[in-house]
């Protein structure tokens, strides 16, 4: 019995080295954080305006189905209310894009929420639902 328990104790110890998976490639992921001046929900998905420089700002689209897919590559984060200036950060795997996320202000009718008049073609800011790329 005794030699059975020091059998156990010997595996359970040991099976933490074997379990690990080392396939010697180090994966370089990393993080695009911007800040936010508006945000624009419509029926394709969120425009967003950010900054891309000290005075220059720039517009892109995130698709509605970004958000909804099981895989999807979106996620709409609600900020505590003390926090109240939106960012966006994107994250890159290997150089390509990996997701985004979009930290709002709860309220939507804080000044950061914007609307689109009725009539207006947005479809220009989600030509590329595959891809999402930020000016610098």
């Amino acid at each position: 019995m005794k030699k059975l328990i020091f059998v156990l104790i010997i595996l359970a110890l040991a099976a933490p080295v074997f379990a690990q998976v080392n396939n010697n490639r180090d994966a370089e992921f990393y993080c695009v954080n911007v800040s936010v001046e508006k945000i624009y929900p419509s029926h394709e998905g969120y425009i967003v305006q950010y900054r891309c420089g000290s005075a220059t700002v720039a517009t892109i689209g995130i698709p509605n189905q970004w958000f909804t897919d099981a895989a999807g590559c979106a996620e709409l984060v609600k900020l505590p209310l003390a926090s109240d200036w939106p960012t966006m950060s994107v994250f890159y795997s290997d150089g390509k894009f990996s997701h985004v996320r979009l930290y709002t202000h709860p309220a939507k009718s804080h000044w950061t929420w914007g609307s689109i008049p009725m009539g207006i073609d947005v479809s220009k800011f989600f030509t590329d639902k595959e891809s999402f790329k930020l000016k610098h």
